[in-house]
């Protein structure tokens, strides 16, 4: 088959998507459950990669491979960095950096080793309709679903992806300013999408990610997460699958 690959670690990231396929079929491969069916005409994969760089690298291979999807958008939650990115603001990701390599001295602090590079950039087309799906999910966002006073807003930028939860304030600092030091500003940090990015770039296949600010990444960041994925995580997910779904189906009309 064809079609759009929705991804995510966490099952409760998903949670109402498979509801909303048509013709839903499942399919076991790699220990996962894959769920194949069409979503506003379109065929679309819903998976969990559970989490972690080499998780999320099985899956996203699984998908390429065994399902030959032409795109692969990763929807979930992450820690805040940035400054300005709170909990319950959505980030869309410009490019990822993999905040636990370091190869040095043989190569630089955080190169990934024979790509002469440390950073895998998203596909802009992909991006830019998740920038309006996102949009669109801040916009319906019931009150039941917001965990902060302030108003939830947008992002774009770098996400770092690393195998290792960052629960403390001074984990937190002590990863920006590592960032910083090489010129990297990263928005927000999780635990899959550089990995699914250099998988994607390795195939060709275009790749974008938007996630939800669970937590600041500072000393109260499980309690937070654990709330946020429960009780948020899905409400984002399912607004910003339909209107992705929906504006590549009107895309691929106008193809025709």
């Amino acid at each position: 088959m064809s079609g759009t690959a929705i991804l995510s670690a966490l099952a409760q990231e998903q949670q109402g998507l498979i509801a909303q396929l048509d013709n839903p079929r499942q399919l076991v491969r790699a220990g996962r459950d894959f769920w194949l069916g069409r979503l506003h005409g379109q065929e679309v994969v819903l998976a969990c990669s559970r989490i972690g760089k080499v998780a999320a690298a099985t899956t996203a291979t699984s998908l390429i491979e065994g399902f030959g999807v032409e795109r692969i958008v990763f929807t979930g939650v992450a820690g805040g960095l940035g400054q300005a990115v709170q909990v319950g603001d959505l980030v869309v990701a410009t490019r990822f950096v993999q905040h636990d390599m370091d190869a040095s001295p043989l190569f630089a602090r955080f190169e990934v080793p024979l790509y002469g590079r440390s950073e895998f950039a998203c596909d802009a087309a992909l991006s830019a309709l998740l920038v309006d799906a996102g949009q669109f999910a801040l916009g319906t966002l019931d009150s039941a679903a917001r965990t902060a006073a302030t108003t939830p807003v947008l992002h774009q930028g770098l996400i770092a992806s690393g195998d290792c939860f960052v629960s403390s304030a001074a984990a937190g600092e002590a990863l920006k300013r590592t960032l910083l030091g090489v010129g990297l500003e990263a928005l927000a940090v999780e635990m899959e999408g550089a990995a699914v990015a250099q998988v994607c770039h390795d195939y060709g296949i275009p790749f974008a990610a938007i996630r939800s600010i669970s937590d600041r990444s500072d000393d109260t960041a499980r309690g937070d997460f654990e709330h946020f994925v429960a009780h948020v995580a899905s409400h984002y997910a399912r607004a910003i699958v339909d209107h992705l779904m929906r504006a590549l189906a009107l895309r691929a009309a106008a193809r025709h």
